[in-house]
């Protein structure tokens, strides 16, 4: 009985993917390469969650964000980031009206469906804090009235690496809210040519909203019937606390350098992300591949170092590497 479920479910999968293909070939007209940031900003969309992407300037970063609310038919708002923004310029505020003697709410950009946060870390913490509750609540608080955020709500937030000047580092309860973060690298030599050819020649496609909501709502239904067995479920929890008690998974020479392990939102995370992988993949269950190659992405920004691993050059990716390395396969 459960294999023609399965077989039903990637009947489901092979339908309801196309929306896949129609978002990634939508946005390739604008994006030249960028497989893997096009691919986790996807999985995004299917997840409804919200993505940090770090890169230098200059990476198509912002572009593929304004690409992908393009592909949508929703609404779309861009907030630069800058060191003298208010929380009232992101959420909101009440204005007293003087003519009748009340006042009225004037409500922010976040009240829009993909929000692209633009540079965020140079902004200072008050308005990192200021998007805490509409991350994780979904909703805004302005004076007394609270609202609920528009759905879908995702915010696609861009930064600098933290060593740049002007930045400031993200808070972690802010960070964690953050399904993925992805680090973007420079183009290969070939995507380059293309990008300084479409640039010389001035080619600026129109890229058309031709996803709908209702499409994105049918392919999350499917996703939540992907099957993922005990055993993937037990290799999820083991990967998460092997962060947390690296030495009572024999990963000793690692145990220094980590503060504080992975959250348990990383696992509902990276069980959520996973599942999303193996729809990508046109399957119809989950296997540790599916884990494995979304893993960096889900625990790289929730686990805090010691100063000893600062101290050495070791990095959040060394010791991801480390723990899937060190941790059984079923």
């Amino acid at each position: 009985m459960a294999t023609i479920d399965l077989q039903k479910v990637e009947e489901q999968v092979k339908i309801h993917s196309q929306v896949v293909k129609k978002i990634t070939t939508e946005m390739s007209k604008v994006i030249v390469g960028q497989t893997y940031l096009v691919n986790r900003l996807v999985l995004a969309v299917l997840a409804n969650e919200h993505i940090l992407i770090e890169g230098v300037p200059g990476l198509a970063k912002t572009t593929a964000v304004k690409a992908l609310a393009g592909v949508l038919n929703t609404g779309f708002k861009r907030i630069q980031f800058t060191p003298d923004l208010l929380p009232a310029d992101l959420i909101g505020t009440q204005i007293f009206l003087p003519k009748t003697g009340q006042f009225s709410i004037k409500k922010g950009p976040i009240f829009s469906n993909v929000i692209l946060a633009d540079e965020i870390n140079r902004a200072p913490s008050k308005v990192q804090s200021a998007l805490l509750e509409a991350m994780q609540e979904r909703q805004v608080t302005i004076a007394d009235h609270t609202f609920k955020l528009n759905e879908p709500f995702m915010v696609l937030a861009t930064q600098n690496p933290i060593e740049q000047e002007g930045t400031y580092p993200l808070p972690e309860a802010q960070v964690d809210r953050f399904m993925l973060k992805l680090k973007v690298s420079y183009p290969t030599k070939t995507e380059e040519i293309e990008i300084m050819k479409r640039v010389a020649y001035d080619l600026e496609p129109t890229i058309n909203p031709i996803v709908s909501v209702e499409e994105i709502h049918k392919a999350r239904s499917v996703i939540q019937k992907i099957y993922a067995d005990d055993k993937i479920k037990d290799y999820i929890v083991n990967i998460i606390f092997a962060t947390r008690e690296p030495e009572k998974y024999g990963l000793d020479e690692i145990k220094h350098f980590i503060d504080f392990g992975a959250s348990p939102r990383a696992t509902i995370f990276l069980n959520k992300a996973s599942r999303i992988q193996a729809f990508l993949n046109g399957r119809s269950y989950v296997t540790p591949q599916d884990v494995k190659s979304i893993g960096a992405d889900i625990l790289r920004h929730r686990i805090i170092l010691t100063y000893e691993a600062e101290a050495e050059g070791v990095d959040s990716d060394y010791i991801v590497k480390q723990v899937f390395d060190g941790v059984d396969v079923p």
